[in-house]
């Protein structure tokens, strides 16, 4: 959806294509393997190198807190710095539009749900590349005041929304969900649900909580500023922060087109690097990056600073222990925090995940995948460890051990 006009449209700037799809019929294509058909339309994935042809970073974002390393990159002149050309990032609003623009050259440089680089990779053979971590933590299931939901042993019968079906969000949901006794589904909205039963729909995540302040859905699990605005202004509760489930889990990451990557190396670093920058800053500023992000900073956020600043730093241990938002104090977590290096063993464990999850469309692909050769083939370590060494205080960040920085065992938890 384009936030400029409103249609179910993705733009370049003059307008050389367009999408007149709906957001349904968009999911349902893409679910189904549909990158492929969108090439065809947009005249096949050659396009894809427009966004190869000069040296402009070219940014598409979601208004998530999950986008900061790019907003901050931008916003502090950590491109720039490095003798880089970076236009002004272009806010989407939801997965499937971004998707598309990335696949159509629009965008050079994106964050992903770390599980929709597995779908576009080897279920639509597109050559997207996961090239750092954008964040850890940073999502949260909010429920709605009157949902009389205390618990994941409550959803039976309920509405809940996720971002996207191939989402961490939709992993953790789903995980906490099969361990309180809950079938996940995908029904249409009327029809009968059994007593064990949730219902899942993909929402774009600024659509959430003005979905669940008017009732249509009982909860949604989804990135930061969202939860905290749910909070704040839709009658939403904090039933549990996903970070919480899973220890410093990876959500979104960094991406960018293999080709641009090989036939622009030296460009490839520089941006990597400005990236690593700005998720130190970040990990170490998040006060002052939430305001940089508010509409009463540079406006990559369209929300006030007290609600950003709530998303990025509100974690407190006794008020949401209390409620059981928290039950793992002593995991020390941040509501998000920010560390670079992409952990095999988390690409693993979701590769694994994936085939658990129940999602919309053909997931035949998932069986043929060996976790082992995703985490090799799918990641570039090349540029983000480069840059790792030029900017050391990653290692600062409390979700990494200094004794052994770049290997870590997964912790779930619910």
């Amino acid at each position: 959806m384009c936030i400029n006009c409103g249609n179910d449209i993705v733009h370049d700037d003059d307008d050389r294509f367009r999408l007149s799809l709906n957001r349904r019929q968009t999911l349902d294509m893409l679910a189904a393997g549909g990158l492929a058909a969108l090439g065809t339309m947009l005249g096949g994935f050659g396009q894809s190198a427009r966004a190869a042809d000069d040296d402009v970073v070219r940014i598409g974002y979601l208004p998530i807190t999950d986008a900061t390393a790019l907003l901050v990159a931008h916003g502090m002149g950590y491109f720039k710095d490095e003798g880089l050309e970076a236009e002004r990032p272009t806010l989407i609003r939801g997965w499937s539009p971004l998707v598309e623009s990335f696949a159509a050259g629009k965008f050079n440089l994106v964050h992903l749900l770390k599980p929709i680089p597995v779908w576009m990779r080897y279920n639509n053979n597109f050559p997207v590349k996961i090239m750092a971590w954008a964040h850890t933590n940073g999502s949260g299931v909010v429920v709605g005041g009157e949902s009389g939901i205390q618990a994941f042993k409550d959803f039976g019968g309920k509405q809940v929304a996720v971002p996207f079906w191939y989402s961490m969000h939709n992993i953790v949901l789903q995980y906490a969900l099969r361990k309180s006794g809950i079938k996940p589904v995908i029904k249409g909205q009327g029809e009968t649900l059994a007593a064990d039963e949730c219902n899942l729909q993909v929402m774009a995540p600024p659509d959430m909580p003005p979905a669940l302040a008017a009732r249509k859905i009982d909860a949604y699990i989804v990135a930061e500023p969202f939860n905290a605005l749910g909070e704040i202004k839709a009658g939403g509760r904090m039933l549990r922060f996903t970070g919480d489930i899973w220890k410093n889990h990876p959500c979104c990451v960094l991406c960018m087109n293999e080709e641009v990557t090989k036939k622009k190396p030296e460009w490839t670093q520089k941006v990597m690097n400005a990236l690593v920058r700005a998720e130190i800053y970040a990990a170490a500023n998040k006060k002052e990056v939430a305001k940089l992000l508010s509409k009463d900073g540079e406006g990559y956020l369209p929300l006030p600073a007290p609600v950003i600043e709530r998303a990025m730093t509100y974690y407190d241990d006794k008020t949401y222990g209390e409620s059981g938002a928290i039950t793992h104090p002593d995991w020390k977590l941040g509501r998000i925090d920010f560390q670079p290096w992409p952990y095999p063993s988390a690409t693993k464990l979701i590769v694994d995940a994936m085939n658990e999850t129940v999602v919309s469309g053909d997931t035949t692909f998932l069986k043929k995948l060996d976790p082992e050769f995703v985490a090799r083939d799918l990641v570039d370590y090349h540029f983000v460890k480069q840059a790792m060494t030029k900017y050391p205080d990653w290692k600062k960040s409390p979700s990494v051990n200094p004794d052994d920085p770049f290997s870590r065992t997964e912790v779930l938890s619910l």
